[in-house]
């Protein structure tokens, strides 16, 4: 009896069910659904933090420095490139939007567009300088050139030397919203501090982020499969400058001052303090930090330099017993769980 020949396998359907199903299968991502349940949960806890008996303008401080170190994380968490002058964006941009608020007239959202633009810009001089080197070499460039606008913002006429721009108008936004008002300026922190934040969880999670992993993991290697290093760093030390000035700017209005605490290096200290400690290379990690800094110098601000020595001691047990940050470290715990 002769030997059947074998039958060959029909090709898939386009529009078989295994197919459909696959789209289903990514948009129910666990991963995926846990950020959408905590974006929900914070943007929920912050909106009602005012009702609940927070007081709003210390909320507003804290979200400003959360967006500051979101955008640090952006550049160090997943770039990998540490600036130790990050906060001259930070603070050009508040000098910018409170010259522009007091002296010209803007009204708020140009004002503030203008800082984010200065420290844009700012940051394109700056990322073009410093992505020529690597390592240490490229953050003492970021810090000699932050310590270069301190003492030019110091000897400017049109910042106020020691004393800053005092007495910055918060105006209407759009000429309907009276930021005067401490409930609606804080809604409107939120919504940029939001908005900030979303557009960076959109950029790590896009192709252009997927290749910033591949750099900070493995830079040799990304450039052998054809990728530009220098261009992505760069776009990413611009886009981390730019979202900086938001912060900065937005702190201007809020606090209706501009002054050279925002240019210091200890500020650009602060913010790496704030992303080590929440969890460098994580979303909400550096909210995290920046609310457990700035609630540590609000409530033991009585206690004058043990503000100092207690965010040390803090920051060296985090260092010590959890290596990833508060955020890091409960996402792997949370992750083994689940396995």
């Amino acid at each position: 009896m002769a030997p059947q020949e074998p039958v060959a396998a029909p090709a898939p359907d386009a529009d078989a069910p295994a197919t459909r199903e696959e789209p289903a299968k990514s948009a129910a991502d666990p991963s995926i659904r846990t950020f959408r349940i905590a974006t929900i949960v914070m943007a929920v806890a912050l909106a009602l933090a005012p009702w609940l008996g927070l007081y709003p303008v210390f909320v507003m401080k804290a979200l400003c420095f959360a967006l500051f170190a979101c955008a640090f994380n952006l550049l160090i968490g997943y770039a990998g490139l540490l600036s130790f002058g990050h906060a001259m964006f930070f603070g050009t941009a508040g000098y910018l939007s409170a010259h522009a608020a007091k002296v010209w007239g803007f009204p708020p959202e140009l004002a503030i567009l203008t800082g984010a633009l200065a420290a844009t810009l700012l940051g394109g001089v700056t990322g073009a300088l410093a992505i020529r080197r690597q390592g240490i070499y490229f953050a003492m460039i970021t810090l000699a050139m932050a310590q270069m606008l301190f003492f030019f913002y110091l000897q400017a006429p049109f910042t106020g030397g020691e004393d800053g721009i005092q007495s910055v108008p918060r105006g209407r936004m759009f000429g309907v919203l009276d930021l005067t008002q401490v409930i609606t300026m804080y809604y409107v922190v939120l919504a940029i501090f939001l908005a900030g934040f979303l557009v960076i969880r959109r950029v790590i999670h896009s192709p252009f982020g997927q290749v910033l992993k591949a750099i900070r993991e493995n830079e040799p290697r990304a450039i052998s499969l054809g990728y530009d290093a220098d261009r992505y760093k760069l776009i990413a030390f611009v886009l981390s400058s730019a979202l900086s000035g938001v912060a900065g700017a937005t702190k201007a209005i809020v606090f209706q001052l501009a002054s050279l605490t925002d240019v210091q290096w200890q500020m650009s200290g602060e913010v790496v303090l704030m992303t080590l400690l929440g969890g460098m290379g994580t979303l909400f990690g550096p909210v995290v930090g920046a609310f457990t800094i700035i609630s540590l110098e609000h409530f033991l601000a009585d206690r004058g330099q043990w503000v100092t020595v207690t965010t040390g001691a803090i920051f060296v047990v985090c260092v010590l017993a959890f290596r990833r940050g508060v955020v890091g470290e409960l996402s792997a715990w949370w992750e083994r769980r689940r396995r």
